[in-house]
C-alpha cells in the first residue's frame, strides 16, 4: 500500500517536480517538455481530503511515467486513452491486486471501507476493482 508522502518522494526520486499554486479550471496537471522532462501541478486549495490529493497525484504520476499526454485539440476517444493509462498506472502502483484480494479476505467488503483501508477516494476504489476484477475502468457498467 502506498501513501501520499510515498507519491511525493517517488516523484522525487523520478525527478519529477511537484509545484502547488491555485490552478483555474482544475485540480492537478501534468506536463513533459521537449527534452523529456515531466512537471506535476497541484491545488492544494481544491484538494477536500488527503485520499483525493494522493488519487490526483497519482493519476499525474501515471501520465508522467507512460508519457500519456494529449493537447486541446484531441479527440476525445484519444483523451479517454490517455486517461486510462493514467489511472492504470495509478491503481498498479497504489493498490496491488494481493493487497486488494487480501483486504476483502480480512472483511472489507463496502467500497467505503476499502477505500478508507488504503486512503484513496470511492471513485478510485471503484475503478481499482473493476480493473484487477473485469480488467477495466468502466465503473457504471458495475456500480
Amino acid at each position: 500500500m502506498v501513501n501520499t508522502l510515498d507519491l511525493y518522494s517517488f516523484a522525487e526520486n523520478s525527478g519529477i517536480d511537484v509545484y502547488w499554486f491555485s490552478l483555474d479550471r482544475t485540480e492537478s496537471l501534468s506536463f513533459m517538455d521537449e527534452d523529456g522532462s515531466c512537471y506535476i501541478a497541484m491545488d492544494p486549495w481544491s484538494h477536500r481530503s488527503i485520499s483525493e490529493e494522493t488519487v490526483k497525484l497519482a493519476h499525474e504520476l501515471g501520465h508522467c511515467m507512460t508519457g500519456s499526454f494529449y493537447n486541446q485539440y484531441a479527440t476525445f476517444d484519444n483523451r479517454k486513452r490517455h486517461e486510462n493509462r493514467a489511472d492504470k498506472w495509478a491503481i498498479e502502483h497504489t493498490i496491488s491486486a494481493e493487497e486488494l484480494h487480501r483486504a476483502i479476505q480480512n472483511g472489507l467488503v463496502e467500497i467505503w471501507s476499502l477505500a478508507e483501508h488504503f486512503g484513496v477516494t470511492e471513485e478510485f476504489m471503484k475503478k481499482a476493482v473493476c480493473y484487477y476484477t473485469y480488467g477495466n475502468l468502466n465503473i457504471d457498467l458495475y456500480f
